[in-house]
């Protein structure tokens, strides 16, 4: 039985986000993952270096022990200022990911839909993001109105309007 909860991100949850960031980046079924320090590549780095500006916002889902399991999060950015996924400056991009472990489980789709309404909410015309055309998150964006606007290297970027 999935026990979770979701809960706002907090300044505090940095670290774990660095780690979901982590997950979050797709490796084909049986390629060896790469070294964390892929984290520090100017592209991937951007996606949360200085957490915590205005804008910032993530969830985190959190299993029965109260430790974090999986997070989503957005975060605006600018020409000058960009990463994998940017659409424009008044968009919101997401990142997501959950411990593998916790996968295919329906708490990512939780986590999601919860950011969807939270960022209409807050007034946001869409959100953008990037994923590579393999990764089998690609089915969940796509069920939650996702549509491909480009290609970035492999990956796609997509955009959801509310």
């Amino acid at each position: 039985m999935n026990t979770y909860k979701i809960r706002m991100g907090t300044v505090g949850d940095e670290p774990f986000l660095w780690e979901m960031l982590y997950q979050a980046i797709y490796i084909p079924e049986g390629e060896p993952r790469p070294s964390k320090d892929i984290l520090t590549e100017p592209e991937i780095v951007n996606s949360l270096k200085g957490w915590g500006r205005k804008g910032d916002t993530a969830l985190i889902a959190i299993g029965a022990d109260n430790t974090p399991i999986g997070a989503v999060w957005v975060r605006l950015f600018d020409e000058l200022n960009k990463t994998y996924g940017y659409y424009d400056r008044d968009t919101p991009l997401l990142g997501m990911a959950l411990l593998p472990e916790y996968r295919g489980r329906g708490i990512g789709k939780a986590l999601l839909m919860e950011m969807l309404r939270k960022t209409k909410e807050a007034g946001f015309g869409g959100i953008s993001l990037s994923v590579d055309p393999n990764n089998p998150a690609l089915y969940l964006y796509e069920k939650l109105g996702f549509k491909k606007i480009g290609v970035t290297g492999t990956s796609w970027d997509m955009l959801v309007k509310f």
